[in-house]
């Protein structure tokens, strides 16, 4: 595969307007793992996609309320059934991170490439989930070797964030046909 890999081939490609460039010759060196639902603990429906794409509608459910105008985006969602979705060409900066630190170095939408899970702390993902997972981490890791180190949204936003939760096998995302 080409370093150049921007778009993956055989997912659904949805543009989110939320990204900008990297930092001129920066290393991809992080994958970090997040979860979203829309609403909070149900999954399925529209609402991810428009959040990513500045379009959700907040009288849609009394949460939107507070995130109808957040500007976020992930490289990449992961659905329940295992439908990969990318609104962010690998090259570009999306934004998943936030404020955040990994090991020193803030700022890790910089250096990072960002996968959602439709997840929650309380629900556990499924199979399918964690076979695409390690399939599109393979891809990855194939065009940008210096992708060496793979964390959740957690660990690199402790006091803010939890995902992709308690739930998450780490050791079956290693070993997915376990």
């Amino acid at each position: 595969m080409s370093k150049n890999l921007t778009w993956l081939e055989k997912v659904r490609h949805c543009p989110s307007p939320n990204f900008d460039a990297r930092p001129p010759d920066t290393e991809i060196e992080l994958l970090v793992i997040h979860s979203i639902s829309l609403p909070p603990n149900q999954f399925g429906g529209p609402f991810i996609e428009q959040l990513f794409t500045n379009s959700l509608d907040k009288n849609a459910h009394p949460s939107f309320v507070d995130i109808v105008d957040l500007r976020v985006s992930a490289h990449l969602l992961i659905r329940r059934d295992g439908e990969i979705i990318q609104y962010v060409s690998l090259d570009k900066r999306a934004w998943h991170a936030g404020i955040s630190n990994f090991k020193g170095r803030n700022k890790c939408n910089d250096f990072s490439i960002g996968i959602e899970l439709e997840g929650c702390d309380n629900i556990p993902y499924t199979d399918i989930q964690y076979l695409k997972l390690t399939y599109i981490t393979k891809i990855l890791q194939q065009n940008w070797p210096s992708l060496t180190q793979i964390v959740g949204h957690c660990d690199i936003a402790p006091e803010r964030k939890t995902d992709p939760g308690p739930l998450f096998d780490w050791e079956r995302f290693k070993n997915p046909l376990r």
